[in-house]
C-alpha cells in the first residue's frame, strides 16, 4: 500500500510542476505558428533517453501549407539508424488562437497555445519500440530565436515518469 501512495504522490508532483505559456507574453520575436510553420525547412535533432544518453539522432525535412485556418505539417524522417518516417499532422487555429492538431500516430488531439516567442502543446503519441507500441505522452515546448531559427524541447513521460527527451532545431532557408 505504501508503494501506490507513493506512486500516487510522485504522479501528482509531476502534474503540477508545468511552466504557464502566459509567462512568455512579452517575449520576442512573437511565434506566429501559421507564419513560421509555412513552406519548407529543414530540422535536425536527438533522441536522448532519461539516463541523457542520446540513443539516435535524426532529420527531418518539413513541408506545410495553410488554406484558411487549417495547416498541413509533412514531416519526413531519416533516423542515424537509417530508418525513414513520416507524420503527416493537420493543424487547426481556434477563433480562441489555441491549436488543435492531429496525426494518424496522435492518440485524440493534441492541444496547443503560443504566447510571445513560444509554443507549447501537450499530446500522446503512438510510438513503436521493437515489437510493442506505447503511448507516451509528449510535454512540446517550441521557442522562436529569429526569423529563421527554432528551437523545440519536448519531454517524454509515461504513467507520469519521465521516459526520453528531444531536442530540435528547426532551420528555414
Amino acid at each position: 500500500m505504501k508503494w501506490l501512495s507513493f506512486v500516487l504522490s510522485a504522479i501528482i508532483l509531476c502534474g503540477c510542476s508545468g511552466i504557464s505559456i502566459k509567462k512568455y507574453e512579452n517575449t520576442q520575436p512573437k511565434l506566429v505558428l501559421e507564419n513560421y510553420l509555412n513552406g519548407k525547412m529543414t530540422a535536425h535533432g536527438v533522441f536522448m533517453k532519461r539516463s541523457g544518453y542520446v540513443e539516435k539522432t535524426f532529420t527531418v525535412a518539413l513541408n506545410t501549407t495553410w488554406k484558411d485556418n487549417v495547416g498541413t505539417l509533412v514531416e519526413d524522417f531519416v533516423w542515424s539508424d537509417g530508418t525513414k518516417s513520416t507524420r503527416t499532422w493537420t493543424i487547426t487555429k481556434q477563433s480562441n488562437g489555441t491549436y488543435i492538431g492531429t496525426a494518424p500516430d496522435v492518440v485524440g488531439q493534441a492541444i496547443g497555445e503560443s504566447a510571445g516567442n513560444a509554443y507549447h502543446w501537450n499530446y500522446v503519441l503512438k510510438l513503436p519500440v521493437d515489437d510493442t507500441t506505447y503511448d507516451i505522452t509528449f510535454d512540446d515546448w517550441m521557442f522562436l530565436v529569429d526569423n529563421k531559427v527554432m528551437l523545440n524541447k519536448a519531454v517524454m513521460t509515461k504513467y507520469g515518469f519521465r521516459v526520453g527527451e528531444v531536442l530540435i532545431s528547426f532551420t528555414k532557408p
